[in-house]
């Protein structure tokens, strides 16, 4: 026993064990002081609450819900709610990110000045308070009776009123998908090595692909429709309210304007240093060659750019992603409020809280590895932009 003690791989593998050992066993403690507590106050652990009703209704949400529906039903659509958010948000920071990052590296002075003000300002105000300001702008608009209206659009404090297909679920469904294909199919075409045709001479087929994906959606859209409706539902006032169309809550209206708006002014500062970091020789290069300044900047400034910024960005949208939690600050039913809801009418703390966590754990580790995935994909081998 002695002359194992003296191993110097032993007595680290001792350690090792002794050390997981003392940790599973402050869990398990932990975890039976819990259960004594959670015993004395006559609350059962366990996940069995899952499939009890809930008795509450929801605000918002993609999925049918009533107040009958179970505990675990309720934390899919929050789950849903909450990525359906965030999928808006960044989408809309992203665009109003690059722009601003594209004034800041603009040669026009007044552009760049915006821009810096742009950032100066909704960077150093703290998100929540961004959320409140956009909240009490959107509560404090006309009612109803006085919305304002445009190309069948009515703004008004109850919300956004857009005009909505009369079409089926799987119709609508259908649709997206080849929407979304209209924009991805163009970018692998792009990248792709499976054409012999050269990078340069892919435009026309990559158009006729979107316009192809574009026209099914269009087509579905049309099959789809609902019998003795037109195609498009506009919105209208019928009495005190509105009726029909499309209505985006103002608590999702705020909380997509806020996130795009606080996120947009930190991607412009990781696009306006992904440009920055371009270095200069290579678009002189590109110039020399007899490219224009557009296809110096598509082929050229923007790539190396990507390649810069990618690792930054995915850092910055697993945040943004985080941040869809401030929604319970203002009442918009996403997979935070609907824990904290849970919580307060079952009592079970400790299993909503750690379904919470493995929630977003399983979001934002999924949108890393996506992220990270692409920057592989797009590293360039033996420069020092490669992830």
């Amino acid at each position: 026993m002695v002359s194992l003690l003296r191993n110097q791989k032993v007595r680290n593998a001792l350690l090792q064990v002794l050390y997981v050992g003392s940790i599973a066993a402050m869990v398990l403690a932990g975890i039976a002081i819990a259960r004594q507590n959670l015993a004395a106050q006559g609350i059962t652990s366990g996940f069995d609450f899952l499939f009890k009703s809930t008795g509450w209704d929801l605000n918002f949400s993609l999925l049918p819900a009533t107040a009958n529906d179970p505990y675990w039903w309720y934390f899919l659509i929050g789950i849903i709610n909450t990525l359906f958010l965030g999928t808006v948000g960044l989408t809309l920071a992203t665009i109003v990110g690059t722009i601003v990052g594209l004034a800041r590296t603009s040669s026009n002075e007044l552009a760049r000045l915006l821009g810096r003000t742009y950032v100066d300002i909704f960077r150093n105000i703290p998100l929540i308070l961004q959320v409140f300001f956009w909240y009490a702008v959107i509560t404090h608009l006309p009612t109803p009776r006085a919305a304002h209206e445009g190309w069948g659009f009515l703004l008004t404090s109850r919300g956004l009123y857009i005009p909505f297909p009369n079409v089926s679920s799987a119709a609508l469904a259908a649709a997206t998908l080849a929407v979304i294909a209209a924009i991805a199919l163009p970018i692998w075409l792009g990248r792709t090595s499976r054409l012999s045709l050269p990078v340069g001479q892919r435009g026309g087929i990559q158009l006729a692909c979107a316009a192809a994906a574009l026209a099914c959606a269009a087509v579905v859209l049309v099959a789809g429709r609902l019998a003795d409706l037109p195609l498009l539902d506009f919105p209208a006032l019928q009495g005190l309210n509105l009726r029909g169309g499309l209505r985006i809550p103002p608590e999702f209206a705020t909380l997509a304007i806020a996130i795009a708006i606080y996120g947009g002014s930190y991607i412009a500062e990781i696009v306006r240093g992904g440009f920055k970091a371009v270095g200069k020789g290579q678009v002189e290069a590109a110039l020399s060659l007899g490219l224009g300044p557009w296809r110096v900047f598509m082929l050229v400034r923007l790539p190396l750019a990507l390649r810069a910024m990618l690792p930054i960005l995915a850092n910055q949208y697993v945040w943004l992603m985080k941040a869809t939690t401030m929604g319970i600050a203002v009442g918009f039913t996403d997979f935070f409020m609907i824990v904290a809801l849970t919580i307060n009418h079952s009592g079970q703390t400790i299993e909503a809280i750690g379904i919470l966590m493995a929630g977003f754990l399983a979001i934002n580790l999924s949108l890393a590895a996506i992220f990270n995935r692409i920057n592989k994909a797009i590293a360039l081998k033996g420069n020092q932009l490669r992830g």
